[in-house]
């Protein structure tokens, strides 16, 4: 299975991005998802994460009332709408799928055991 995240960019603060992560290979839509960040010189850090159906989100204090994960069954695709974007939100995101786990909402990078590749999004002030 591959995992291929897109969407990311260059905005200025305040603006939004749509980030979406593609599966092929084999269907994520009924295992737990999740968005994860890395800016330069920190350490990866969670930001969002959904469960099979849809129905369960959770999100990192920091990103709450502008960040909003969803998914697409019939597209095999999970997304990420993130609006009222800081310069504290530039890092490259990382989609990432926790097979076996249905409905866990963790927030361990350890747990996902596949990975996109990263799209890098860009906020400036």
């Amino acid at each position: 299975v591959q995992l291929q995240a897109s969407g990311g960019g260059l905005v200025q603060a305040g603006g939004s991005l749509r980030l979406s992560c593609a599966a092929s290979g084999r269907s994520f839509s009924q295992y737990v998802t999740g968005w994860f960040r890395q800016a330069p010189g920190k350490e990866r850090e969670f930001v969002a994460t959904i469960n099979w159906s849809g129905d369960r989100t959770s999100y990192r204090d920091s990103v709450k009332g502008r960040f909003t994960i969803s998914r697409d069954h019939a597209k095999n695709t999970v997304y990420m709408q993130m609006n009222s974007l800081k310069p504290e939100d530039t890092a490259v995101y990382y989609c990432a799928a926790n097979y076996g786990n249905y409905d866990v909402l963790t927030q361990r990078a350890s747990d996902y055991n596949y990975w996109g590749q990263g799209t890098q999004v860009t906020v400036s002030s």
